[in-house]
């Protein structure tokens, strides 16, 4: 009977629905959105009448991008209890970004009824308006706005992107310099200013502005694109190339960095790297006839002239009348000694000069300047690309978290090890992670192997699924058992599935009762470690919702007990540093990850959270040190941190 007390709630079924809710929310917050899912479904198949679970798979849609589903799950929602703002404001969202904007407007409408002193639903809908070409109504509704809230700079911002639609450049200008008034540290707004600046080709000016945002937002590859336009305008050929260089950093595919940096070598001599570049234009664009030409001219200008003549012949193909191409490869010919092709093209381009000469037609004078992307004039192939339009981002006001894969990582420490099921790797190296208790707890368990890991994979259906399969297997197992010594590493192995399910307090109930059944070394360890991974994320979680302080002296001391069972284990000194530099004491930390390093001096992530403590400590030769390390050691974002505090 008593392994009934090792039996958490598990099955679908036996899911209390608030439980269910709870986790689902759990897995929101880690961004396990498919693993979300699956708990919310449960929900509604067993309470459909409920309008929450409805709604926050809608969320959980729409942070996987699937609006139109998340739209009809807001709307399940919305008929269950139409009197939720939250609910019509993530509809909005879903409608916008399917540009649905006049039922946007209705769903902003209806919540403003609600909560008319809501600033973001406010936001929204004015934004709305202006995807419409409702001018008029955007302009009296920031009217209101500026009256409510006259110190709020982004309404300024949108009543500027309102007249540059309009084509009223000189009321835009006012309204950003009064955003900027108010707000002189939004970079977005900088950079709409400077786009203004660029356009009437007030170089200096737009130089000046994009400084401001650059600096305010430094990892955006466009504002150092737009002022290398700006510095190139003003002879500052040193600075645009190393603006064009810090753009293609950040976004290593952007066709006018790869373009314009090609021009800008080729124009001081550097014609290999300027051929490196227009390669890369051309693999995005195989068919870009200027960029094919540039390269002719700079393999003409490197000695490779046959493959020039393979370049000028495609483009002369494309473009029968470019007679630059025609001349240039006719001088190709003609170094070769094929003196005959070389005359029928040098007699083409007689004609057309001896033309214009009878005609009085006079050649293009030569000037700085600059095309659109969509020209396709091949006489306009050595000057500086810009983008076609050039219009401010329209940034809608949302409380939803967003997606792990777009944010910058800068200065995040590295995850606290955990146990798992599944053999994860990451960028460091394709090694595992081994320690000697766990896989003794292996070779005597009768469930999966236990791995080691600080990579914590989102789940998709099949994994949720087969681990929810796992669990039911195991609670089969489990209550059939009549030794305690039998069902202990079960339990453990129930526990790592638990907790990569996220249902964390199933988890830590399990690992108690291990805890409390055993004195086993291999066992306890598992049962201590798993215990503080767990509650360590459930802390965090709950921190960040709730609002209140994390409670991690609880985790502290089992991974102290943990210790007592193992002293030199790397993974959970290194866990302890984790937790001590989340509370910002960076010196208790800096030492608990100099003593894991002491105990596996390949630990990389050990280095790397070591330096990211030491930065913050305001220790930067050696933070720089540890990063350096934790870089050479295979961690390689490592690099992007030490460039970014140089």
């Amino acid at each position: 009977m008593w392994a009934f007390f090792f039996f958490p709630l598990t099955a679908s079924a036996q899911y209390n629905i608030d439980r269910l809710i709870t986790i689902g929310r759990s897995a929101l917050y880690y961004e396990d959105y498919v693993l979300s899912m699956q708990y919310f479904n449960q929900a509604i198949a067993a309470k459909p009448y409920l309008y929450e679970p409805w709604y926050l798979r809608g969320v959980a849609k729409f942070s996987l991008e699937d609006f139109a589903g998340a739209e009809q799950d807001c709307s399940q929602a919305i008929e269950r209890n139409p009197y939720v703002v939250g609910v019509y404001e993530l509809r909005g969202l879903t409608r916008i970004r399917q540009e649905k904007f006049a039922e946007a407007i209705a769903d902003y409408d209806r919540a403003l009824s609600f909560t008319p002193d809501n600033r973001s639903l406010w936001h929204n809908r004015v934004l709305c308006h202006l995807q419409n070409k409702d001018y008029d109504m955007a302009l009296a509704e920031l009217d209101t706005m500026h009256t409510r809230w006259s110190t709020y700079a982004p309404a300024y911002s949108i009543r500027a992107d309102v007249y540059m639609q309009m084509k009223d450049t000189a009321q835009a200008v006012t309204a950003l310099e009064k955003s900027l008034e108010v707000d002189p540290y939004d970079g977005k707004t900088w950079a709409v200013r400077s786009i203004i600046s660029l356009s009437r080709r007030e170089w200096p000016d737009a130089e000046r502005q994009l400084d401001h945002a650059i600096h305010l937002l430094p990892k955006v590859g466009t504002y150092y694109i737009n002022r290398a336009l700006a510095r190139y305008n003003q002879n500052n050929l040193r600075g645009a190339m190393a603006d064009y260089d810090a753009a293609l950093d950040l976004e290593p595919n952007n066709f006018l960095g790869h373009y314009n940096r090609g021009l800008l070598r080729a124009d001081v001599g550097d014609d290999n790297r300027a051929i490196l570049d227009f390669n890369f234009v051309l693999n995005l664009e195989p068919d870009n006839m200027q960029a094919l030409f540039n390269r002719a001219v700079l393999l003409d200008r490197t000695g490779d002239l046959q493959g020039a003549i393979r370049d000028y012949t495609k483009v002369i193909d494309e473009y029968p009348n470019f007679y630059t191409g025609i001349l240039y490869r006719a001088r190709c010919y003609r170094r070769l000694g094929m003196t005959q092709k070389a005359e029928l093209d040098e007699f083409k381009v007689y004609k057309v000069q001896l033309y214009q000469q009878l005609y009085g037609i006079q050649p293009k004078a030569t000037k700085r300047s600059q095309r659109k992307r969509s020209d396709l004039d091949m006489d306009k192939y050595d000057e500086i690309v810009v983008a076609d339009e050039q219009e401010p981002e329209r940034e809608y006001k949302s409380d939803y978290r967003g997606h792990v894969q777009n944010r910058q990582a800068d200065m995040e420490l590295m995850p606290m090890f955990a146990l798992s099921l599944e053999q994860q790797h990451d960028e460091v190296s394709k090694a595992l992670h081994y320690d000697a208790l766990i896989e003794s707890l292996n070779e005597q368990a009768r469930g999966r192997r236990l791995y080691v890991s600080n990579v914590k994979a989102s789940l998709d259906t099949g994994h949720a699924t087969d681990y929810f399969n796992y669990i039911d297997s195991l609670n089969n197992v489990i209550s059939a058992e009549s030794s305690m010594a039998k069902t202990l590493p079960l339990l453990v192995h129930r526990g790592v599935a638990l907790a990569a399910l996220q249902d964390y307090e199933a988890a830590i109930s399990d690992m108690s009762l291990v805890t409390e059944n055993t004195t086993q070394p291999s066992l306890l360890l598992a049962a201590l470690w798993l215990k503080a991974s767990s509650q360590a994320r459930l802390n965090q979680y709950q921190s960040d919702v709730e609002g209140t302080e994390q409670r991690n002296a609880g985790v502290i001391m089992d991974i102290d007990k943990a210790l007592e069972v193992s002293p030199s284990c790397a993974y959970l000194i290194y866990n302890r540093g984790c937790l001590k530099a989340r509370q910002q004491d960076y010196e208790a930390a800096i030492s608990d990850f100099t003593a894991a390093i002491a105990a596996d001096v390949h630990l990389a992530e050990a280095y790397y959270n070591r330096g990211i403590c030491r930065l913050k400590a305001g220790q930067k030769a050696e933070g720089t040190a540890d990063l350096s390390k934790a870089g050479e050691l295979g961690l390689y974002t490592a690099y992007s941190i030490i460039k970014k505090n140089k």
